[in-house]
């Protein structure tokens, strides 16, 4: 019995031992390639950045995206990183939304510096919840980005929104400070999920499928005018329907649009990508809205859906 426990004591501290090593190599590596960078100071080439609605799908291709070895990759959202460039407080709360006016060289150096050293990669994929709100800022800051925008159907949409605003503690992390007191739905939410959008304060006390119905509108809208200062070889747009009948031909037109390999590790990946779903909250299918509780909520904002949804290619 001592012998065992003495053998299990070792194993524990070998592992904290292990797990110390390997945080402080990681910070050694990022001090080393920030140095590297302060001499290079090369900027971010053709990065590519990953918009839609939040629970549109973005983080199924972005962690997709992220497979391919010509890529670096933070495997996790940003929005921290981009929101201490522009903080919120600043612009009075009014909104995430960033112009081609907000970019400046020091951004550029600032997010190439950051994705360098993290990385060691020029060129990277990234996406947070706020970047559709963004591609104008985002194009002046990388004239040579690529874009790939991923739509998803309003009803399933609106559902997830729903279904994420009840999860606070994930995706209210940035709106603690928020100078708004929030009772959307008579006060069954009171910290602001996901995204500021223009004119979000008239929602504060609006039923939740109201405020998720603007808060979809807000970012399709806000992308398909960006997409039009884009040219047509930088941007990609793509049904998150499409990925999940064939996730293999879908995410092989994103790969090669982006100038990615679609390799054969990649092929395999994309087969059984469906299997383990990123921060899905039920099984991955289409029309789930249908059959679930928000059903009715849904379908009295369709009014309000309806002239953006068909612009993305759904009937309504």
């Amino acid at each position: 019995m001592p012998s065992a426990l003495c053998e299990r004591e070792l194993s524990e501290l070998l592992l904290k031992v292990s797990k110390t090593l390997r945080y402080h190599g990681r910070r050694a590596m990022t001090a080393a390639r920030g140095a590297s960078w302060d001499r290079s100071r090369r900027l971010l080439e053709k990065p590519i950045f990953v918009v839609g609605c939040s629970r549109a799908g973005t983080t199924l291709v972005y962690k997709t995206l992220s497979e391919s070895k010509e890529l670096g990759s933070l495997q996790r959202e940003t929005h921290d990183f981009w929101i201490a460039l522009h903080p919120l407080a600043k612009k009075d709360w009014r909104s995430h939304a960033l112009d081609a006016s907000d970019a400046s060289p020091r951004d550029r150096e600032i997010v190439s510096r950051y994705f360098f050293s993290q990385t060691g990669r020029l060129r990277v994929v990234d996406k947070n919840n706020q970047n559709g709100l963004c591609v104008a800022y985002l194009h002046a800051l990388f004239p040579d980005a690529h874009f790939v925008y991923i739509k998803r159907s309003p009803g399933d949409n609106i559902h997830s929104l729903i279904e994420g605003w009840g999860r606070a503690k994930e995706f209210a992390t940035w709106s603690e400070d928020l100078p708004a007191e929030v009772r959307v739905e008579g006060g069954r939410y009171r910290r602001w999920c996901f995204f500021l959008f223009d004119g979000w304060q008239r929602y504060v006390n609006a039923p939740i499928e109201e405020v998720c119905a603007a808060q979809y509108v807000a970012t399709n809208r806000a992308i398909i005018d960006a997409s039009k200062a884009i040219p047509p070889a930088q941007w990609t747009e793509i049904q998150y329907e499409d990925l999940v009948r064939n996730p293999v031909d879908g995410f092989r037109g994103v790969f090669e649009s982006c100038g990615l390999a679609f390799t054969v590790e990649l092929e395999r990946h994309c087969e059984n990508v469906l299997s383990t779903p990123y921060n899905a909250f039920s099984a991955i299918r289409i029309d789930k809205w249908r059959d679930q509780e928000n059903r009715d909520r849904i379908e009295r904002v369709f009014s309000i859906i309806a002239p953006i949804a068909v612009e993305m290619g759904y009937r309504v």
